[in-house]
């Protein structure tokens, strides 16, 4: 098993896949939170109707302990696997699946068990997109230029700006007064698909037609949890935009971090040819 690539990000990652940082932990302090209150929770379901079951079958409280007891192992062995996987930074052939547990299923639940502890909503966004983005690492995703896609939002491009791009980025007049310029030349270096959409919708649509392998997207909290699910099983690594303007109006992203993405997800330079399947 090969150690994930490292990249070098804000805060919120990995640092050298050896600790947890306090982003990572919110999320996995509230499945061991979910795990105990799911415990004792069963275990009272079991026993109310225990004087009842008896007089069904003598063995039937005996069976369902058995199978309440099945479910909080298994409960229990996921989230042992990811906190395992994140620690140690490998795939342990099972990131997938467990994304996809993740996303459709536990992220959910955690915002109402959040909610519980005083977490707020997008603490936990942010937490499970860091989740998310360390089980995409842990494939080892490698593919060729042309089926990675840049997808960013519209509140990148300058409020003023008289340039449309959300069809056509290669529109922008590199005045360098957003990050948009900055993105061109990343996806013109390692010839990697760039688009920017102004919702979900759009976001989808550009997905259908560009038919990527792997996509890197930044947005806010919200928009970015909703892509990751609507987007399963597509791996999407996600990236947060900064605000300094507030949401959505001249927002920026940390360049480096995106070129950092790219590059983790190509292969040697050797291989890096184009595909015959590429789409036009």
């Amino acid at each position: 098993m090969e150690k994930i690539p490292a990249i070098e990000t804000q805060p919120l990652i990995l640092d050298g896949g050896n600790s947890i940082r306090p982003q990572k932990r919110i999320f996995i302090g509230l499945l061991v939170a979910t795990c105990l209150i799911l415990a004792p929770l069963l275990a009272l379901l079991w026993y109310v109707p225990f004087v009842g079951f008896t007089n069904i079958h003598p063995y039937l409280p005996l069976i369902l302990g058995i199978v309440f007891g099945a479910f909080v192992i298994l409960v229990f062995s996921g989230v042992f696997l990811l906190i395992l996987t994140i620690m140690l930074g490998r795939d342990l052939f099972i990131s997938k699946r467990l994304r996809g547990i993740i996303v459709k299923i536990v992220f959910p639940l955690l915002i109402g068990v959040g909610r519980l502890f005083g977490v707020s909503k997008a603490q936990v966004q942010r937490s499970f997109i860091e989740i998310n983005n360390q089980l995409v690492l842990a494939q080892k995703i490698k593919t060729t230029p042309d089926k990675i896609l840049l997808l960013m939002p519209h509140c990148l491009q300058f409020h003023d700006c008289p340039v449309r791009i959300t069809g056509r980025v290669e529109n922008c007049k590199r005045c360098g007064k957003c990050h948009i310029k900055g993105l061109l030349e990343i996806s013109e270096k390692y010839q990697v698909g760039l688009a920017v959409a102004t919702g979900g919708t759009i976001a989808r649509r550009i997905i259908v037609e560009r038919r990527p392998k792997v996509i890197i997207a930044v947005a806010c909290e919200r928009d970015l949890t909703s892509g990751l699910k609507d987007s399963y099983p597509l791996p999407v690594y996600g990236i947060l935009n900064h605000r300094p303007h507030g949401p959505c109006y001249d927002t920026e992203v940390d360049l480096k971090r995106v070129e950092q993405a790219v590059q983790v997800f190509l292969p040697t330079p050797e291989s890096a040819k184009p595909s015959s399947e590429a789409s036009p």
